[in-house]
């Protein structure tokens, strides 16, 4: 397998990276994470217009790219520089629209930056599994209703639509669009441990559109796209604290040199190294496996997901554990990305989640 990018991903990478590089220091992430609105239009616009919301979308929806290795070269640079703006949510809600051939006009817009979608699976009860839905569809005079609560959604509040999955009265499950500030739709935004914002979604009778009544499948196929732009935000943050720590460990001195000719701390930088390179691993194998046949797809992504939890886990410990208590410390860049590596590892499933279904598709092939 030829594991080199395209010279045009190269080139979306270097543009991308050099953009944030600039413009998206943490200084103005911490500015655009702690203001009222948790992101910034003007950051999401400009990004749009170097095309990094197209290459989440294929051609046939007007974009130029929705390939595994695309949602690669994007989230790693949005990983590196801890990216608080709606990309995983337009990602996936996107996926929706164009995998059910809705509102292409819509997708147009998003690719624009003109609109933000977010995407609501989860429930309070679901345990990230997207079958245990109470959400509640019914129609009304030709019109679908919504009424249920849809919870932990990544910038909820900064969204114009949201795609969201409801039980219909059949006992299917349906894939709704829904405009944000109807009536009936209560947002309850709040701000994550990572600095992003997330919200709980409250519907009583609200107005949606219906995209499918067989979401089961898509909601399979959009989640995993989801996990593969997850795992490579991971590796991107898990790069940068792995290569925070190596500078560390080269410039703090204890008893007149480098504390990096410490044995026992380089087993436990080389045991970072190692495993975040298994990571990488994993993901290279999860985006190469998204456009695969269902059981590849599945097992790849959940070997991936809970690959990235553990190895993320381990880079975000060692590397505070290595700095000290510096390495809790707010203006320390490290802190920061820690935070993230731990809450990726939670986003659509954990560990303990991925290996279980792992194991089952395994055993079930």
């Amino acid at each position: 397998m030829n594991f080199t990018h395209s010279e045009d991903r190269r080139m979306l990478a270097d543009t991308l990276g050099r953009h944030l590089d600039q413009q998206y220091t943490l200084d103005v992430r911490h500015r655009v994470s702690g203001s009222a609105q948790g992101w910034s239009r003007e950051r999401w616009l400009a990004m749009a217009e170097l095309g990094v919301i197209g290459a989440l979308f294929d051609e046939q929806a007007g974009g130029y790219g929705g390939k595994g290795f695309d949602l690669a070269v994007v989230f790693e640079q949005l990983g590196r520089s801890l990216v608080v703006e709606p990309f995983l949510g337009t990602l996936m809600a996107g996926q929706a629209l164009t995998k059910t051939g809705c509102r292409s006009d819509l997708v147009t817009q998003v690719m624009a930056g003109e609109t933000v979608l977010a995407f609501a699976s989860e429930e309070p009860q679901s345990r990230y599994d997207f079958a245990s839905i109470t959400t509640r569809a019914e129609q009304h005079d030709g019109a679908w209703m919504l009424s249920g609560c849809k919870s932990v959604v990544p910038q909820l509040e900064a969204a114009d639509h949201v795609v969201l999955s409801a039980r219909l009265g059949t006992g299917s499950v349906g894939l709704f669009l829904m405009e944000s500030g109807k009536p009936g739709v209560t947002v309850n935004g709040y701000k994550m441990v990572d600095g992003g914002r997330g919200g709980d979604l409250l519907l009583e009778r609200a107005s949606a559109t219906l995209l499918t009544d067989e979401a089961l499948p898509l909601l399979e196929e959009i989640t995993a796209a989801g996990i593969v732009a997850l795992c490579w935000e991971a590796v991107g943050v898990m790069d940068v604290l792995k290569k925070s720590t190596l500078d560390y460990l080269r410039t703090r001195k204890q008893f007149g040199v480098p504390i990096a000719k410490f044995q026992a701390l380089q087993h436990r930088i080389v045991n970072v190294v190692i495993e975040v390179e298994q990571a990488r691993s994993a993901a290279i194998n999860a985006a190469a496996a998204l456009e695969a046949p269902r059981d590849a797809r599945e097992r790849a992504v959940s070997a991936a997901k809970y690959t990235i939890g553990r190895a993320g886990t381990l880079a975000a410990e060692e590397s505070i554990q290595m700095h000290g208590g510096i390495g809790m410390s707010w203006d320390l860049p490290l802190s920061h990305y820690a935070k993230r590596a731990l809450m990726i590892g939670h986003q659509l499933g954990d560990e303990d989640h991925h290996l279980s279904r792992f194991i089952y598709l395994a055993a079930t092939a």
